[in-house]
C-alpha cells in the first residue's frame, strides 16, 4: 500500500488550487511520445465513429421522411462547421487545452467553467460511452436474434462487460490502450467503405426509389417541429468530436494554420461520408425497414452482402469497441485539466505508482457509465447528452460575442464575422426550445443534474477554509485503494525548483522506504 505521507497534496484539499501542476506522465506519453503528431486530419478520425451506425434510425424516426432526414444530415454538418469556425477563433485567442471548458471559465468565470466540467464528468462522457457500448452489444447480438430484438438484459450485460474489460486494459497499460485503438480503428473504415460502395452500386442498378423527389418527402408520420429538433439532436451525436482539436490546442502543430484548415477539410468530408452512407441505407431499405431495425448496418448487410453479411456486424462491433476504448482514454485529459484548475478532486489526477495510468479517473468514468446502462434505449440517451452538449456549445459561442465586447483590442489571429455566431445562436435557440418542448423530462433532467453542480462548486471550490478532515478522507482512501500518487514535477524542475511544492515533495520523500522510493521514482520518470 501507499503511505498517506507519500506526497504533500494529501493534506491539501479535495480541490487543489495550483494551476502549475505538470502534465501527468500517462497523458504526456499519449501526447508527446505518440509516433503520430496531432494535426488537422486527426479530427476526421475523431468525428467519424459509432454515431453513423446508430443515429440514422433516430434521425429518420424524427424527421418523418427520407428527404427531410437527408436535409437534417446536411444542415447539421453546416451548423457544425459554423460552430467550429467560432471555436477556431476562441482556440487561437485563448490558446489553452481544455476546449470549451477553458473558454467558458475564462470568459464567464469559475462557476460557469465548473458547471461545464461537472456536466461533462457526470453526463456527457458517461452517456457517450454508454451509447457506444450499447451499440457494440447491439451489433454483436442482433445476428443471433434475426427475427426479433435482442433482450434488453443481454444488451446491458454485454455493454457492461465491454466497458469493464476496456477499463481494465486502460488501467493496466497505456501502450495496451493505444494498441487497442490502432487495431480497432480499421473496423469503422471498413464498414463505412462497404456501405458507401454498395450504395453506389445500388444507384447504378437503378435502386433509388426513395431518393426520387416524388417519394423522398412522402411522410410516414405527420411533420412536427419538436420532432425535427430531436432529429437534429440525433444527427449532432454522429458529428461529436468536431471540437476535439480545441481540447489539444497546446499540442496542435501550427494551430493558427491547422485549426481553420481542419474545419474546411474534415467537416465537409465527414458530412459527405454521412450523407452518402444514409443514401446507401435507403437504396437497400425502405424507411419502415430502417425504423424496424435495431442495427441498421446489419440489416443493410443482410440485404446486399448475402453470405458475406457477417462482415458488417463484425466491422461495426470492432469500431464501437475501439470507440469505447478511445473515450475512456481521452477522458483523463479533461479530468486533469479540471484538477489543475482546482475544479475536481486531486484524486482524479493521480496515477498508479508503477503503471502510470490514471486509475481513479478511469474507475470513476466506468462507474458513471455503468449507471447510465440502467436503460438500453440509446435514442433517449442521445437526446439527453445532445441537449446538454448543445446547451454549452451555445454558451461558448455566446462567450465569443461577450469577449468581442469586453476586450475588442485582444489579439485574434483568426477573426470571423459576428454573423456566424449569431446564426449559430439562432439555430441553438430553436434546437433547445423545441427539444425541451418535445422531451421535457429527458432534457429537464439534464439541466437539473447540471444545476446540482452549483452547491458542489461553493462547497468544494469556493470554500477555502474547509476542515482538514474534509480535505483528506477521499484522497487518503483513494490512494490506499488504487495505489496511486499525484504526478511529481519533471526531473529538471525537481533539480532546479525552489518553490514551496518542490520542498514539500522532498520532505514527503524523506521517510519513504527504499521500495516505496523506487515506486514513486517509477511514477515520476515513466
Amino acid at each position: 500500500s501507499v503511505s498517506p505521507t507519500l506526497f504533500p497534496s494529501l493534506s491539501f484539499c479535495l480541490f487543489p488550487s495550483s494551476s502549475q501542476t505538470p502534465l501527468p506522465p500517462v497523458i504526456h506519453f499519449a501526447l508527446h511520445q505518440s509516433p503520430h503528431p496531432i494535426h488537422q486530419f486527426t479530427s476526421i478520425g475523431n468525428i467519424i465513429g459509432s454515431g453513423i451506425f446508430v443515429s440514422p434510425k433516430g434521425v429518420m424516426e424524427n424527421a418523418s421522411s427520407v428527404g427531410l432526414a437527408l436535409i437534417v444530415w446536411i444542415v447539421t454538418g453546416i451548423i457544425t462547421a459554423i460552430g467550429a469556425l467560432c471555436y477556431a477563433e476562441l482556440g487561437v485567442t485563448i490558446p489553452k487545452s481544455g476546449g470549451d471548458y477553458s473558454y467558458v471559465k475564462d470568459i464567464f468565470g469559475g462557476l460557469a467553467g465548473f458547471l461545464r466540467l461537472w456536466i461533462a464528468v457526470l453526463v456527457i462522457y458517461p452517456t457517450n460511452q454508454a451509447v457506444i457500448a450499447l451499440t457494440f452489444s447491439n451489433y454483436v447480438l442482433q445476428p443471433l436474434f434475426p427475427t426479433c430484438f435482442p433482450p434488453e438484459s443481454g444488451l446491458r450485460l454485454l455493454a457492461a462487460i465491454c466497458l469493464l474489460l476496456l477499463t481494465w486494459v486502460n488501467c493496466s497499460s497505456v501502450r495496451w490502450a493505444t494498441r487497442v485503438q490502432d487495431v480497432f480503428t480499421a473496423g469503422k473504415l471498413l464498414a463505412l467503405a462497404l456501405i458507401i460502395i454498395m450504395g453506389i452500386v445500388q444507384i447504378c442498378k437503378g435502386e433509388y426509389y426513395w431518393l426520387e423527389p416524388a417519394h423522398a418527402f412522402e411522410p410516414f408520420q405527420e411533420y412536427d417541429v419538436g420532432l425535427i429538433a430531436l432529429a437534429f439532436l440525433q444527427g449532432s451525436f454522429a458529428y461529436g468530436g468536431w471540437n476535439f482539436l480545441n481540447y489539444v490546442t497546446e499540442e496542435l502543430v501550427d494551430p493558427y494554420v491547422n485549426l481553420p484548415r481542419a474545419i474546411f477539410i474534415s467537416i465537409p468530408l465527414v458530412t459527405f461520408v454521412y450523407v452518402f452512407a444514409n443514401i446507401a441505407y435507403v437504396t437497400a431499405m425502405s424507411p419502415q425497414e430502417l425504423l424496424a431495425s435495431n442495427a441498421v448496418a446489419v440489416t443493410f448487410g443482410e440485404k446486399l452482402l448475402g453470405v458475406m453479411s457477417w462482415i458488417m456486424p463484425i466491422s461495426v462491433a470492432l469500431s464501437t469497441f475501439g470507440g469505447v476504448n478511445g473515450s475512456l482514454f481521452t477522458s483523463s485529459r479533461l479530468f486533469f485539466a479540471g484538477a489543475r484548475e482546482g475544479h475536481l478532486p486531486s484524486l482524479l489526477a493521480m496515477i498508479h505508482v508503477k503503471r502510470c495510468t490514471p486509475i481513479p479517473a478511469l474507475l470513476f468514468t466506468c462507474l458513471s457509465t455503468l449507471l447510465m446502462l440502467c436503460t438500453s434505449d440509446m435514442y433517449t440517451l442521445i437526446n439527453y447528452v445532445g441537449f446538454i452538449n448543445y446547451l454549452f456549445y451555445g454558451v461558448t459561442v455566446a462567450g465569443q460575442i461577450v469577449l468581442r465586447i469586453k476586450e475588442p483590442n485582444l489579439h485574434r489571429p483568426i477573426r470571423i464575422s459576428l454573423a456566424w455566431p449569431v446564426i449559430y445562436l439562432l439555430f441553438w435557440a430553436f434546437l433547445l426550445i423545441f427539444s425541451l418542448y418535445s422531451e421535457p423530462v429527458v432534457c429537464g433532467l439534464g439541466m437539473a443534474i447540471m444545476l446540482t453542480g452549483v452547491p458542489v462548486y461553493f462547497l468544494g471550490v469556493y470554500w477555502d477554509n474547509k476542515p482538514e478532515c474534509f480535505n483528506t478522507f477521499m484522497t487518503y482512501l483513494g490512494q490506499k485503494f488504487c495505489v496511486v500518487v499525484y504526478p511529481g514535477e519533471t526531473k529538471g524542475s525537481e533539480e532546479t525548483g525552489s518553490g514551496e511544492e518542490g520542498e514539500e515533495l522532498k520532505e514527503a520523500r524523506a521517510p519513504l522506504s527504499q521500495d516505496d522510493g523506487e515506486a514513486e521514482k517509477s511514477a515520476a520518470d515513466c
